[in-house]
């Protein structure tokens, strides 16, 4: 790769987004959609995307796209200066250029092991990196530990994907509960459970909750809308039968939508619940699985201890969670426990990444 970038240039006006190496999406979206906004900063940039299906795949302002670990793709990590992905624009490959400036927003708060922390892999190595996303010291340890990034490389930004949560109004979510045809005199409850260990070599990567969906339509249907949410990993859901209070949103495109509309949050070890967590709205962890869990993939807190519902183990024990909690008292504990601690840098994550992408 090294060599063949001797003879391939670099266009000190190309940019590439890669969002999860697959979709249109998280935080290189969020970057691309503001230097659309704005032409007369950023009209003169030649934008790249790379995803895992280009040809159906509408982008607005028609970058170029192309198929992602494909040579093409490759000619043009080594045409473009600025590079910007939420995962991995390398591809376990070492050949950045010198000039080239390497934006890594990374994907989320981890709760579970990640890079050399987690499994038997052991190379991860962002030291090329030229800026790297962190909202909280406590993420900042774990990504220089994790990925090796340098800590002069570390910026306190927040993710861009979620500076439009610090921002949101009355008015916008009762506007979003009519667009999703959600009823304004329920409360919502989003379920998004984190995706699951491939059991089959990489085939599938199924989830099954142990949930009984009638009992939950049963129990809360006079108060709730529960949006079930699948991980964008997760490509084969068992056990759930959808209906009028259970209703399934895994397909919808704009997840921060969803957590404007819900009124609680039910996950487990995803991400999403420090996301979530900005709206200081309560957060509650179905983590059926803990112990396998923990011993096989590994934590890096104490859930017990340091989550707003501690672990809630069975279905029976979400639902009477849900129906004996007191709100206020749930949004406090999620506004402690997590924001504060774990999220507490964000709001204006995207303009402080472009200002350091491309600043002389």
């Amino acid at each position: 790769m090294k060599v063949w970038g001797y003879f391939i240039p670099l266009d000190d006006e190309m940019v590439i987004f890669s969002g999860h190496t697959r979709r249109y999406n998280d935080s290189p979206r969020t970057l691309y959609e503001y230097m659309l906004a704005h032409p007369e900063k950023f009209g003169r940039y030649k934008c790249v995307w790379a995803l895992e299906d280009p040809e159906n795949v509408d982008i607005p302002g028609n970058p170029i796209k192309v198929k992602s670990d494909t040579p093409k793709y490759f000619k043009y990590t080594l045409k473009a200066k600025y590079w910007v992905t939420c995962v991995n624009i390398e591809r376990s490959l070492h050949y950045k250029k010198r000039k080239c400036r390497y934006l890594n927003t990374w994907h989320g708060t981890a709760f579970k092991h990640i890079g050399n922390d987690a499994g038997v892999r052991k190379d991860f190595d962002f030291s090329s990196v030229d800026y790297f996303c962190y909202a909280s010291e406590y993420e900042k340890k774990i990504y220089m530990n994790a990925f090796r990034t340098r800590e002069d490389a570390m910026i306190p930004t927040g993710l861009p994907r979620n500076d439009e949560l610090y921002h949101v109004t009355p008015n916008e979510i009762g506007s979003l509960k009519d667009k999703l045809g959600l009823p304004r005199d329920k409360k919502i409850i989003l379920y998004a459970p984190t995706w699951r260990e491939s059991t089959d070599n990489g085939k599938t990567c199924a989830i099954k909750p142990p949930i009984n969906t009638k009992k939950w339509e049963t129990e809360l249907k006079d108060n709730y809308i529960i949006l079930f949410r699948m991980h964008a990993y997760t490509n084969q859901l068992l056990g759930l039968e959808f209906n009028d209070t259970i209703r399934d949103y895994s397909a919808y495109p704009n997840v921060n939508d969803l957590f404007k509309v819900a009124d609680i949050l039910i996950s487990d070890y995803s991400a999403s619940m420090s996301d979530y967590a900005i709206l200081e709205r309560p957060v509650l962890c179905f983590t059926y699985d803990y112990e396998q869990y923990r011993d096989e993939r590994g934590l890096y807190l104490d859930f017990d201890k340091d989550m707003p519902s501690g672990i809630l183990r069975t279905e029976d024990d979400v639902l009477k969670y849900i129906k004996n909690m007191d709100y206020e008292k749930e949004c406090e504990k999620t506004r402690i426990m997590i924001k504060e601690k774990l999220i507490h840098l964000g709001g204006h994550a995207t303009e402080m990444c472009l200002v350091k992408l491309f600043e002389k």
